[in-house]
């Protein structure tokens, strides 16, 4: 019954937001990259400490190189994906895997990647954006965008839903939520808590819920966060952030 709920009051919600057209989620999403940072970031290369793991970050228009470095018994393990596809090093000695490691490890660096980078991705070919509505958060007013992906060109995870609530005042994106598939699949939703202002570009840290009932439609996230029934999971922390610019 509770997830009826959810689904009959998310109808009368969210329903008059199919007649807005998809030029006022592109103008959103644009708007929401330019106050993070904007064209910055096609000439960017991030770098920050998550997790005891350090990350290198490039990804431009045309090309991309995603770098994954920490040690762990076998020594000092290298992983890098880009448009090339994913190769591991240890001790700088290539390593060979079987097709299962290698989904798995560029899963798991992509996913660091495209969440370091939001708003900064949701402009590429497969990015499908919906506009949901206006809706309020903690007191303030956001635009709420939905994304999907192309199966064509949204990698193995294209069939996940994300939700961004992008601040009226500010552009920036303060919340998210998404449905995902992969390891089994879940639902979560993060909270912006700190900013990081480098060489212009603006990075966030979050908090990461999750509900009780992971097969709930990824729009019941709002109102499980606004009630209080979502559980605080864990913080996505970035530490020692660089941004070297490339000419």
């Amino acid at each position: 019954m509770k997830k009826l709920k959810y689904l009959l009051c998310l109808g009368i919600i969210f329903s008059f937001g199919s007649c807005h057209s998809d030029d006022e989620a592109q103008k959103i999403i644009d708007q929401s990259i330019a106050a993070h940072g904007g064209e910055l970031f096609q000439n960017a290369k991030l770098s920050f400490d998550f997790r005891d793991r350090h990350y290198e970050i490039f990804k431009s228009p045309d090309s991309f190189r995603y770098v994954r470095l920490f040690t762990d018994e076998s020594g000092l393990v290298e992983d890098v994906l880009d448009n090339d596809g994913f190769e591991r090093r240890i001790n700088g000695e290539p390593v060979e895997l079987t097709e299962k490691e290698v989904n798995a490890y560029s899963n798991s660096v992509n996913s660091v990647a495209y969440f370091a980078f939001l708003p900064y991705g949701l402009n590429d070919s497969a990015v499908i954006k919906n506009y949901v509505g206006e809706t309020t958060m903690e007191g303030n007013g956001y635009h709420l965008i939905k994304v999907t992906f192309k199966p064509g060109g949204g990698g193995e995870d294209y069939e996940d839903e994300f939700l961004y609530w992008i601040n009226k005042e500010n552009s920036r994106m303060d919340y998210l939520a998404y449905s995902y598939h992969t390891d089994g699949g879940g639902l979560r939703f993060r909270k912006a808590i700190n900013t990081h202002t480098v060489s212009g570009i603006l990075l966030q840290d979050y908090d990461n819920y999750k509900p009780a009932d992971e097969t709930l439609p990824v729009e019941s996230m709002e109102e499980l966060f606004k009630s209080g029934d979502l559980e605080l999971l864990s913080k996505i922390l970035l530490e020692n952030i660089e941004v070297e610019l490339i000419p």
